[in-house]
């Protein structure tokens, strides 16, 4: 599957034939059975990136807006073009608690498909990038989404830099970038058309990387501003078609050009949708149970000649009270409550907003 701006967007069927096994590769070959599966597995399908929906795509890359060449000197940004690893499918999971390095599971369809074929002596030099969201409430959803390769990444790259550094590192660089392409204007008020968000640093993420592959799980009940947004996405989630890109974020001259990890279109899921999932482990309390404060999601609208980062502590209060005005809009129509809350966080007062569904989640005392 070939991330191009091209006429012609291949179907479920012509991925199940021909593969693209890289982003740089001009001719397709014929693809490894373990990727077939995955695929054209899942519960969520692989559907038409135009018109397609309850299913997943992938998008052009050409669509997204990274860093070119010289965005140090002239702060100019450009396509991001093809992606370094392709997309091989998606899950919608559903849990009693927080699923956590699922390509580690025995029930995991990715990772089980590539262990069979390397069993064989096919696909040995294969790798999988995964990003898990974590999404919390009385019911623990994860869309996880997959992203391959069948040929070894080059160790001069930035992306082994990444898949073999620290976490530290990681954080300091894991990018997500996202586009809201059909959906209600309260949603789009609230995520923005286009942005950009530093991951590492505005949510908890934890790494897991096995022998073939990196799992990146973002935690979102670390950030209440992130839950509550992402809960107001879901809550239109049938009318809702958004474009996500992962990266690892250029900083230096010699990392120029960002390139896309991989990206996917979801389009216009059905909440009920979820594959479920036997929890292997106990549920793992959130910080707004342990009781310790909401953490502040970094996250900053872009525009042509913005940068796309904010620097910790900064304020975005145009954002804020975007995001204040939607989900207020969004109580009255959904029956959702609103709450300001001044908290203190590193000796400082700032605020914060809070959104709970009714008799899900309680609000901090003042």
């Amino acid at each position: 599957m070939r991330a191009t701006n091209q006429k012609h967007r291949p179907s479920a069927a012509d991925s199940a034939t021909k593969y693209s096994i890289s982003a740089s590769t001009e001719t397709s070959r014929p693809i490894p059975d373990w990727i077939a599966e995955s695929i054209n597995g899942g519960s969520l399908r692989n559907v038409d990136v135009d018109n397609g929906i309850n299913g997943w795509a992938s998008p052009p890359g050409d669509l997204f807006s990274l860093r070119s060449v010289n965005y140090l000197t002239k702060k100019q940004k450009s396509s991001a073009g093809d992606y370094l690893l392709s997309p091989v499918g998606m899950d919608w999971l559903k849990s009693t608690s927080k699923l956590d390095n699922v390509l580690a599971r025995s029930d995991n369809r990715v990772s089980q498909a590539l262990k069979k074929a390397q069993s064989q002596g096919k696909s040995t030099k294969s790798f999988i990038v995964a990003v898990n969201l974590q999404i919390p409430g009385k019911d623990h959803y994860s869309a996880v989404f997959y992203f391959a390769t069948e040929d070894p990444i080059s160790p001069s790259s930035l992306l082994y830099q990444f898949i073999n550094g620290d976490d530290a590192f990681r954080n300091q660089r894991f990018k997500i970038v996202n586009r809201i392409v059909k959906g209600p204007w309260i949603v789009k008020k609230a995520v923005g058309n286009y942005a950009a968000c530093l991951l590492g640093k505005a949510l908890m993420c934890n790494y897991h990387r096995g022998a073939s592959y990196l799992e990146i799980d973002v935690d979102i009940a670390s950030s209440t501003i992130a839950n509550a947004i992402l809960h107001l996405a879901l809550g239109y989630a049938t009318s809702v078609t958004i474009d996500m890109g992962f990266l690892v974020e250029a900083q230096t001259e010699d990392e120029l050009p960002e390139k896309l990890i991989g990206a996917v279109r979801v389009c216009q899921i059905e909440i009920s949708s979820a594959t479920v999932v036997d929890a292997l482990t106990p549920p793992i309390p959130t910080a707004a149970a342990r009781g310790m404060g909401c953490s502040k999601v970094n996250h900053h609208k872009l525009s042509d000649d913005d940068d796309d980062d904010v620097e910790e502590g900064d304020e975005d209060d145009g954002w804020m009270a975007k995001v204040a005005m939607a989900v207020a809009v969004a109580g009255r129509m959904t029956g959702w409550e609103l709450k300001e809350w001044d908290g203190e966080r590193g000796g400082g007062s700032h605020r914060q907003l809070e959104v709970k569904s009714r008799g899900d989640i309680q609000f901090p005392k003042n």
